[in-house]
């Protein structure tokens, strides 16, 4: 039996190490920048082409 827990243990350490790198892997995607952003609305239809256009001239001349 406590063989059991000499196995048990580091078992449970590794999983729960691996989850929490997992969880902040993720977290930690790289950043969509503006103009990314803004494509993607356009390209799922939450944009019509005027307001793209409007928000494409206020990203561009920011930069």
């Amino acid at each position: 039996m406590m063989m059991w827990w000499w196995v048990l243990i580091p078992v449970i350490l590794v999983l729960a190490f691996f989850m929490y790198n997992g969880r902040n892997s993720r977290g930690s995607r790289t950043k969509e920048n503006p103009m990314e952003i803004l494509d993607n609305r356009f390209a799922k239809g939450e944009l019509s082409k005027k307001e793209y256009e409007e928000q494409k001239r206020t990203i561009n001349s920011k930069k």
